[in-house]
């Protein structure tokens, strides 16, 4: 298998037709002899698998893996690229947002630059202020606390060898943030900056960036929890040094100070600053609660491929 595009479902049918056709056209531009496209069907509400089954019978070079429910954009794309079989594997989202003609840049430069992968980046975010501004926010809160910082307002988009790839699946994350993955993966990986156009409203809701964002942080990064133990540390210090104010006042100087609402206050903030903390550690636990449980990150209900690939 020379290529293998991976792209996954999720209210896309009415996208379907026009992706594989410009997809098969820019592996033609090519001169790929092998091909297949593999989508991923992640319990998609609409009519996609049914439009993604018509063109596997009409064109065979179509895989279509079909999830037994919804799971996720993350874990439906690391599913995709685990039935991939190309020596090259190009995913990108089917919504046409990002064009498919970013395969034939994608693969000149690869060729250029000998790198394993090949990757989009937006030189501005799309979108509204707000999108615009919490997408920054969110980059910036991965660089501040994360090990493993990622290069801002990155793609789907990604041209990658077999070796990469292969590498990439290795990771059995149950809480699969893949933007992490791509990175510490490794490899010699470039960016191509190119543009991301808007064709449908996005199904990623604060609620949904919020989560992200969270299972970015805990999943990457052991920072959160440091800060924790040096918060401690300095309310320590800080109510030590202010005692030790208190009785020089009252030994020398023989004041009593009163406050009621300052007590309350100091009460008030140091019982927020503690269910925060047992909170940033309870969201760790949970996590290697989920971790140690080790159930598949997704459950295929069907493959359908065509016979050939199946003898094999």
């Amino acid at each position: 298998m020379d290529l293998s595009i991976v792209a996954s479902m999720y209210r896309s049918a009415a996208f379907l037709a026009e992706f594989h056709r410009r997809c098969a056209a820019s592996a033609d531009k090519l001169g790929v002899k092998d091909l297949e496209l593999v989508l991923v069907n992640d319990g998609s509400p609409d009519d996609s698998l049914n439009r993604a089954m018509e063109l596997h019978h009409q064109d065979p070079r179509v895989v279509v893996v079909d999830l037994s429910r919804n799971f996720g954009h993350h874990k439906a794309m690391m599913t995709g690229l685990k039935h991939a079989r190309g020596e090259l594997v190009f995913l990108i989202d089917c919504d046409l947002e990002e064009p498919p003609e970013l395969l034939e840049a994608f693969y000149a430069e690869m060729k250029r630059a000998a790198a394993d992968v090949i990757f989009g980046q937006q030189e501005t975010r799309r979108g509204g202020f707000f999108e615009r501004f919490s997408g920054a926010c969110f980059y910036w809160i991965l660089k501040v606390l994360s090990n493993h910082p990622l290069p801002p307002n990155v793609l789907t988009a990604r041209l990658m060898t077999r070796r990469y790839v292969r590498s990439l699946i290795r990771h059995r994350d149950q809480e699969v943030f893949i933007l992490g993955l791509w990175s510490i993966t490794g490899f010699e990986q470039r960016a191509i900056k190119t543009e991301k156009s808007s064709h449908s409203r996005t199904t990623y809701t604060f609620a949904r960036k919020m989560a992200l964002t969270v299972n970015a942080i805990t999943s990457f990064s052991n920072k959160p929890l440091i800060y924790i133990a040096y918060l401690g540390i300095s309310i320590s210090v800080v109510a030590i040094l202010c005692a030790a104010y208190l009785v020089v006042r009252r030994i020398f100087f023989g004041d009593y100070l009163e406050g009621w609402p300052s007590l309350i206050v100091s009460i008030w903030l140091l019982g927020g600053l503690t269910i925060l903390c047992l909170g940033v550690i309870a969201i760790y636990l949970s996590k290697m609660f989920m971790e140690t449980k080790r159930r598949p990150y997704t459950i295929v209900r069907q493959i359908h491929r065509r016979a050939l690939e199946e003898t094999k």
